[in-house]
């Protein structure tokens, strides 16, 4: 198969969805209507809630969604072989993580930016509204945890990319300064960063640089680092680093990609690896595990994290949900794409691929996910563009590192949000300050990065894909609930709903089983809970169903 014919295929479909699809979704079921006054204007305070554009905003919703995982999950999925890989992430990428990002951004950006968690309060119930945040509350601690570790990594494995990536703080602080102080454009700013960010990766590639180790090694000494960053970025306005930042990381991501796929298409080498291989030495059962391992390039609880706690927050009119919500998905569809068929495309020969995937422990460490990923984009911008391959590696990490660490950065303002609002629910008044709830935020992620078993990425990724998943499907839930209470079709979020908790509820038992095997009893006690509270709130949804008749009035005040 040819690798470019399979990446044209592929993003047609996700080209045609938009124009189609979303159309769809936007006019008939989600109903958007740009009379209605978005939480941006309504609450306006220059903190959180900010009327946004609508191309920084996109920049700024894609690049929080658009972090390692898309990168990670498919690189080690196509150990059961790319075509599985591939449907997935189109078709759950369209019909499914489309859907559910589109959809909880309006539902937020109607109803005074509530969160999802608030959202499941209001349509469901109070029990289930306490459930859900707490749910959203593990969910975030493990992904900070995680985003935490493969960042370190990174910067342990890459040292190139130090300087670049760090600059890109001091950049974005300048542009926000001139965008929202000075009141100046943004295009050219933007610009002028996107070439200044470029010259620093250049030099990069010449200067490597080493964090100087005062705890543990390397990486913890990272990890460290980044976790009293992330609580700096998440007390701090969203204009002056986090919407600058991600809005210039966006334009790196897009140049980047647009490289990695102008050398696929020139050289547009054949997909060496086989299409199916589901028997893996030493693997997982590629069902239900394939649609887990591969999160958030198809569908992702976090996303709705970030459509309903900061975006729609930001949202200027309504209609900017269809472009940010459905559009951000389909763009991590296509880093999902490229990284998949980097990770069997980029490999000059078949044995290559087979001695890099030969078995599940040889494709399971970080290194050898990301590696696999930044060689293979590298090895199409030398064959496609004669670029030379150290600037292609260190740019490609560079880029995967940039979306990693926005991802950390809105996911512990996320989480500041969660703790303060899990503090009013339980009158614990500490939990409600600011400074408080991004402390807890920031640092309590420490408790599973280092605690149990020590240091450990393979314990973290599987209990975050599975309530990542999890997530997302109690999300689709709380949609479906509230469009049947509106009267509107609910085949298009009850479908996806129903495979996603069927899937991600028979992995997490599963893995439940190895975690108390191997006696890790932090994974184990958090997958029992995190299993009981999912299954207590769609108890509560049916019974909220059952009695709609009863209840009819109890959604009035909803948009």
């Amino acid at each position: 198969m040819n690798a470019a014919i399979l990446a044209i295929a592929s993003l047609s479909c996700f080209f045609a969805s938009y124009f189609f699809y979303s159309k769809f979704l936007a006019d008939k079921i989600y109903k958007l209507d740009s009379n209605i006054v978005t939480p941006a204007h309504e609450f306006k305070d220059g903190i959180d809630y900010v009327p946004t554009n609508k191309h920084v905003l996109f920049g700024h919703h894609f690049t929080s969604v658009a972090g390692a995982a898309p990168i990670v999950g498919p690189a080690i999925a196509v150990i059961w072989g790319w075509l599985p890989a591939v449907l997935w992430v189109v078709f759950g990428t369209i019909f499914i993580g489309a859907v559910h990002d589109f959809g909880c951004l309006v539902l937020s950006a109607k109803n005074k930016g509530h969160s999802i968690g608030d959202l499941t309060g209001i349509i469901i119930g109070k029990r289930a509204r306490a459930l859900f945040l707490t749910i959203i509350f593990f969910l975030t601690w493990i992904v900070i945890a995680v985003f935490a570790y493969i960042i370190a990594t990174l910067f342990s494995q890459f040292p190139t990319t130090v300087l670049p990536v760090n600059i890109e703080i001091i950049v974005a602080v300048a542009i926000g300064v001139v965008i929202y102080r000075a009141k100046y454009g943004i295009l050219i700013p933007s610009i002028i960063a996107l070439f200044v960010l470029y010259g620093f990766i250049y030099l990069g590639m010449y200067t490597p640089l080493h964090l100087p180790v005062f705890i543990g090694g390397q990486i913890e000494s990272w990890i460290m680092l980044l976790l009293v960053y992330a609580f700096i970025t998440s007390i701090l306005p969203v204009w002056l680093l986090l919407q600058p930042r991600d809005f210039i990381n966006s334009h790196q991501l897009f140049v980047g990609l647009g490289i990695m796929y102008l050398g696929l298409f020139i050289a547009h080498p054949p997909m060496v690896a086989p299409a199916i291989n589901l028997e893996v030495e030493g693997g997982l059962p590629w069902f239900p595990f394939l649609f887990i391992t591969i999160a958030c390039g198809a569908i992702s609880g976090f996303h709705g994290l970030v459509g309903s706690g900061t975006t729609s927050k930001q949202l200027n009119n309504i209609k900017d949900a269809r472009m940010i919500g459905f559009g951000s998905m389909l763009g991590e569809g296509s880093l999902g794409l490229m990284s998949i068929i980097a990770s069997t495309a980029g490999f000059a020969t078949l044995a290559a691929w087979k001695s890099h995937y030969v078995s599940w422990s040889s494709a399971g460490s970080l290194d050898a996910k990301m590696g696999a990923f930044v060689n293979g984009g590298a090895y199409f911008m030398k064959e496609g563009l004669h670029l030379p391959e150290v600037f292609g590696t260190t740019l490609i990490a560079v880029l995967v590192i940039s979306f990693a660490a926005t991802t950390l950065d809105t996911s512990t303002r996320i989480q500041r949000y969660i703790t303060s609002e899990l503090g009013e629910i339980y009158n614990i008044k500490i939990l409600t300050n600011r400074f408080a709830a991004a402390a807890i935020a920031a640092f309590t992620p420490l408790i599973l990065i280092f605690g149990g078993e020590g240091l450990s990425w393979k314990r973290l990724w599987p209990i975050f894909g599975a309530t990542n998943q999890l997530l997302a499907g109690l999300s689709l839930l709380v949609l479906t609930v509230y469009l049947y209470r509106k009267g509107r079709n609910i085949l298009f979020t009850l479908i996806p709903l129903i495979f996603l908790i069927i899937m991600t509820s028979t992995a997490m038992v599963m893995s439940l089983r190895e975690f108390i095997i191997s006696r890790n009893w932090i994974l184990t006690i958090l997958s029992v809970l995190l299993l009981s509270f999912s299954a207590w709130i769609i108890l509560e949804a049916i019974s909220v169903v059952r009695n709609l008749k009863k209840n009819a009035n109890s959604v009035d005040g909803l948009v």
